[in-house]
């Protein structure tokens, strides 16, 4: 394993911890306090992807399953999008207890079970090598809104009414099964991204959109 694949756990490390616990707190304020707010007409594809890849605060709630090998688990997804600030809280039945990802577009913490909190370089190996499986957490912001990940290149399918089906970018291929509304437009609620180690499957239950 390569140096730079190693994680860096947060013990003398007081500022990325204490930026990341501000971080969070100001997206859980912000979120509980404000309207939520309708989105535009998104039916056009050009449209959909410059107005939901301009827009950077929203949120989502529902359930994750994880299967990797023949190990996985099942819980509870919260996603909450500020800028490039991110926090993904994972709970339930897990077998891992609840744990969070939270990322401020410099760096990312990963806090296990236990409230151990861990700077991680490459978030998608070192969750692979820590624990066996892995979640597309840099793309997935995009994925979920249902356009590509503006940083890779990627190809796209699209069904009879002109919504994304399927993205095959940076070895994930991600199909989009079924859309819901969500500030007042259709968004994705069932989809599942797939490696050659790992299929996350999410199904969403709640959106919010924020100015």
């Amino acid at each position: 394993m390569s140096a730079n694949v190693v994680s860096r756990t947060l013990i003398n490390s007081a500022r990325p911890i204490a930026a990341t616990v501000v971080l969070a707190t100001l997206l859980s304020a912000g979120c509980a306090s404000r309207q939520s707010v309708q989105l535009p007409d998104i039916e056009l594809w050009d449209t959909r992807v410059q107005v939901l890849g301009n827009h950077d605060n929203w949120e989502f709630s529902g359930r994750i399953g994880v299967s990797a090998n023949n190990d996985g688990f099942n819980g509870k997804l919260r996603w909450a999008q500020k800028s490039d600030a991110f926090s993904a809280t994972i709970s339930g039945p897990l077998g891992i207890g609840t744990v969070r990802i939270e990322g401020d577009g410099e760096s990312v913490v990963f806090t296990d079970k236990a409230g151990v909190r861990t700077e991680l370089g490459d978030v998608e190996i070192e969750l692979q090598v820590r624990y066996g499986w892995t979640i597309p957490v840099m793309s997935l912001r995009y994925w979920a809104l249902g356009i590509p990940d503006p940083t890779a290149r990627a190809q796209t399918e699209f069904n009879a009414h002109g919504q994304l089906v399927k993205i095959m970018q940076r070895d994930w291929t991600v199909t989009i099964s079924s859309y819901r509304n969500g500030g007042g437009q259709a968004m994705p609620r069932r989809l599942s991204a797939s490696n050659a180690d790992t299929r996350v499957r999410i199904v969403i239950d709640k959106w919010l959109f924020f100015d």
